[in-house]
């Protein structure tokens, strides 16, 4: 587990690291406000961007102003590589939840590296191999689990990204996320998640702090979400 995810990350930790130091060196470096978009759906692909230091959530909305999020992503990962590949426009929102700092590389650059570098296309798939598992994970969850093991499972996996094993088999998830994020990325309106909460709360299987949420007793958490 992540013990740390709020220091800055140098290099993507997904790519090894020579072809990582390299493109960092054409990297241009930005930074964004918590609630900023970094791109939206339908915006050209004009390039990628490791996440140095921050937060970010990759979310759609729709037509009638629902949002689900698909992913939080922190420190050490690579958003927007999909559009390097196929050239398509952005196929989802990237907005801040955190202040961020990242690194952007452009369409070229990446190109002309993987060009010289074609054994990274391994690396870049295996990653983006993860990315489908995980929505196919989310998809079979929003289709068959109750409320409490769609809100379970965003819990463990909040915890499998940001956790710190403190004890007793209770996991800190280090870094601050809200009722409404947790419920969007359960598929969940808030007041749903918001209740059941109440109980796991009520039970000490959760506790809630200063808005860190600490699963108190994580074995039970795993049989609610079905795993």
């Amino acid at each position: 587990m992540a013990k740390t995810p709020e220091s800055t990350c140098a290099l993507p930790s997904t790519l090894p690291a020579i072809f990582s130091y390299r493109l960092m060196d054409r990297a241009r470096r930005i930074q964004i406000e918590a609630g900023q978009t970094l791109f939206s759906a339908g915006d050209p692909g004009d390039g990628c961007y490791w996440i140095e230091k921050g937060l970010l959530k990759v979310h759609v909305i729709s037509l009638s102003g629902g949002d689900r999020i698909l992913a939080i992503l922190g420190a050490g990962t690579i958003v927007g590589e999909l559009s390097m590949f196929d050239g398509a426009p952005r196929s989802a929102c990237v907005t801040a939840i955190r202040a961020s700092q990242l690194s952007f590389v452009t369409r070229a650059h990446f190109d002309a590296m993987l060009h010289e570098h074609p054994e990274v296309y391994r690396e870049l798939a295996i990653v983006l191999a993860r990315r489908l598992r995980d929505l196919d994970d989310a998809m079979a969850a929003t289709s068959f689990l109750s409320l409490r093991g769609r809100s379970a499972r965003v819990l463990l996996a909040l915890a499998e990204a940001f956790g710190e094993d403190v004890g007793g088999n209770r996991v800190l998830i280090r870094q601050k996320v809200t009722q409404s994020d947790i419920a969007a990325m359960a598929g969940i309106v808030r007041e749903s998640f918001s209740r059941v909460m109440h109980d796991w709360l009520s039970r000490a299987l959760v506790s809630r702090l200063s808005g860190y949420y600490c699963l108190e007793n994580r074995s039970v958490l795993e049989q609610e979400s079905g795993f």
